[in-house]
């Protein structure tokens, strides 16, 4: 039986907004009635919000959107929708939007398991990626971490059959958890024996290459819905 005290307390975020730059809070006045959607607990068709059939691939937590901006200029064959409620990011996704002048981008400011449960039809989508999430590293935080049954049992629902679901982190536990969570699900099977080699279209931030350098790990885990 679901815990309704766990199902209450699940979000894909903490609220940390830190500091809005003038600019960025400019790039979302004036960049958000252009690219964004509004959070509407009812149905949300994709394809109208795009202007086109394509595939798409929602990105949940985007943070400053720099890679996400990268992914959708470098693969405009598909359409991508970032949900994210910190606004210096979305200002900063705003900005680079405009500057590239990328048509294949949608934003949606708000809670990613509420999009899901109330905008997002099941079968909807083609891919998801979720970057590098918040690692609650303290033992005692774990338990905050967004990738967790209940959630991924919300999210492959979301998934056209075939389509996959890649999560990216830089700490081995979580790692270990995600591929855990993402094995216990019948609906998925792993695209590769363990852990993937990093998909050409993930760029590889610069952090992420510092890190590296320093001999750090990165573990992607790409899965594909049956």
């Amino acid at each position: 039986m679901e815990n309704p005290a766990f199902n209450r307390a699940i979000r894909s975020f903490v609220l940390r907004q830190g500091h809005l730059t003038a600019s960025q809070q400019r790039a979302i006045d004036e960049g958000m009635p252009r690219w964004g959607i509004d959070y509407q607990p009812q149905a949300l068709d994709l394809a109208q919000a795009f202007g086109r059939e394509a595939p798409k691939i929602m990105e949940i937590g985007f943070g400053m959107g720099t890679a996400t901006a990268e992914i959708a200029a470098a693969n405009p064959q598909n359409d991508y929708l970032g949900v994210e409620v910190h606004s210096p990011g979305v200002g900063n996704l705003c900005k680079l939007i405009g500057e590239q002048q990328l048509g294949n981008l949608r934003l949606i400011r708000h809670d990613a398991v509420e999009v899901m449960d109330h905008m997002l039809p099941d079968g909807c989508l083609d891919g998801v990626h979720i970057f590098f999430p918040d690692p609650w590293h303290k033992k005692r935080h774990n338990k905050r971490r967004l990738i967790q049954v209940p959630f991924i049992e919300k999210l492959v629902k979301k998934l056209k059959p075939g389509g996959y679901l890649h999560a990216a982190t830089d700490w081995e536990d979580y790692a270990i958890q995600i591929m855990e969570v993402f094995s216990a699900n019948a609906e998925l099977q792993n695209t590769a024996e363990a852990y993937a080699p990093r998909p050409a279209y993930r760029p590889l931030t610069k952090f992420e290459a510092r890190g590296i350098r320093l001999g750090h790990g990165v573990w992607d885990i790409v899965f594909t819905r049956k």
